[in-house]
């Protein structure tokens, strides 16, 4: 009766929204609230089109639900550093956060590592605000660029919302949270016309601004871990000054992500999860995912083989190039992309190699740059047309052969 009443109530307000009405200005705004409660307004009824139960929406939604693992790892391992680190160290709770502590003791819970749900509240309260921040202001955005234009709000924000926030770490101030996801939206998706018309990954886009505008902020050692005045590097950065022995904590530390890195990004179990998903619905690319690890290995192979006396990345095993940064995130929820990535079935086996390449190339030739993923995920995005224009054409030409 209730969804009854509202379905009621929307129908009637539509005049006002539609052309000619009052509102007509925030139709936009209107329509995404329709289209987020219920379906689209404009939907396939005739029989001249391939239909589908998948449209943008339910894209998105499992998208979203593929997401899910990473959120409750990125909520965890905040809490769990920051406590790790208070108990280990000696600084005590003194340097925890104030209001965070008592939102703590109100719950009747105590700061400590060994406590999971107080790990992942104490996490949510540095998650959830920067989360917050990136759907308040880049949905503005949003909404400002559909009223202008006349266009729909579509979906495609959804995942963007949610991947900006995993991808950033725990200690970044809320201002440059807003200040780099208006900069992935504007400049990396509105300005080449909006959702499915941007070469590149707003989400990406977003935290490359804030790693070349704010280096010392989104890129110092004590950024990684929610602690004040704790500096610690994370397993990357180790790696570039003294190997794998210099790295803090086992392999298998790594893969669970229990170490510290971009709040999302740490945990390659909770990506397989969303990839295993994501796969089993048709949304991810399990050809991206194969062939930008496997170009990975080899790559890092590579340079084992090479080896260097004065770059210790260069003996870094392939295993833990898999586990380290924001490989296993970028390449099963950045790198499958499907308006960036290629679109072609021959050419997401190249683009996904050329992401494989560079990843390891950037973290290895250039440790300035340790965490590789991002860099090259957005230049296989500026490719991505050209190996769909080569792999294309390479399909005409064996068709006219064949006739």
């Amino acid at each position: 009766m209730l969804f009854k009443g509202l379905r009621t109530f929307l129908d009637k307000q539509a005049p006002l929204f539609e052309k000619g009405g009052r509102w007509h200005k925030f139709y936009s705004l209107y329509e995404a609230l329709d289209t987020f409660l219920y379906t689209p307004g404009k939907v396939t009824t005739g029989t001249t089109h391939v239909r589908d139960g998948m449209d943008l929406k339910r894209m998105m939604v499992t998208v979203a639900l593929a997401l899910f693992p990473c959120i409750l790892m990125a909520m965890y391992n905040t809490g769990y550093q920051a406590f790790l680190v208070a108990e280990s160290s000696g600084l005590g709770t003194g340097a925890l956060s104030d209001w965070r502590l008592f939102a703590l003791e109100y719950l009747g819970l105590s700061p400590t590592s060994e406590d999971i749900l107080a790990c992942t509240i104490y996490g949510s309260l540095y998650f959830v605000p920067i989360y917050l921040v990136t759907n308040m202001v880049g949905g503005l955005w949003e909404a400002l660029f559909a009223s202008v234009r006349g266009h729909e709000i579509n979906e495609g924000f959804l995942v963007t919302g949610l991947l900006f926030p995993l991808t950033l770490p725990a200690g970044i101030p809320l201002w440059q949270v807003a200040l780099g996801i208006s900069f992935g939206v504007i400049f990396g998706k509105e300005l080449f016309g909006g959702t499915g018309k941007n070469f590149l990954n707003p989400a990406l886009t977003g935290r490359a601004f804030l790693f070349f505008a704010y280096p010392a902020q989104i890129s110092g050692d004590r950024v990684w871990v929610a602690v004040d005045g704790h500096s610690g590097a994370t397993a990357l950065s180790q790696a570039a000054t003294g190997g794998t022995e210099a790295i803090t904590g086992g392999w298998g530390e790594a893969f669970l992500g229990l170490i510290p890195g971009s709040m999302g990004e740490t945990s390659t179990l909770a990506c397989l999860l969303g990839a295993a998903y994501l796969i089993l619905t048709g949304i991810g690319s399990w050809k991206i995912m194969v062939s930008v690890t496997l170009a990975t290995v080899l790559s890092a192979l590579f340079f084992n083989v090479v080896g260097s006396d004065t770059n210790p990345l260069f003996s870094l095993p392939p295993h833990w190039h898999l586990v380290l940064g924001g490989f296993a995130f970028g390449t099963i929820f950045m790198a499958t992309d499907p308006v960036s990535a290629t679109m072609t079935e021959k050419g997401k086996w190249f683009y996904g190699a050329l992401i494989g390449v560079m990843v390891v190339l950037v973290r290895v030739v250039n440790p300035a740059f340790p965490e590789g993923m991002m860099l090259a995920i957005l230049f296989a995005n500026v490719f991505a047309p050209l190996i769909d224009h080569f792999a294309i054409q390479g399909n005409i030409k064996r068709r006219r052969l064949r006739s």
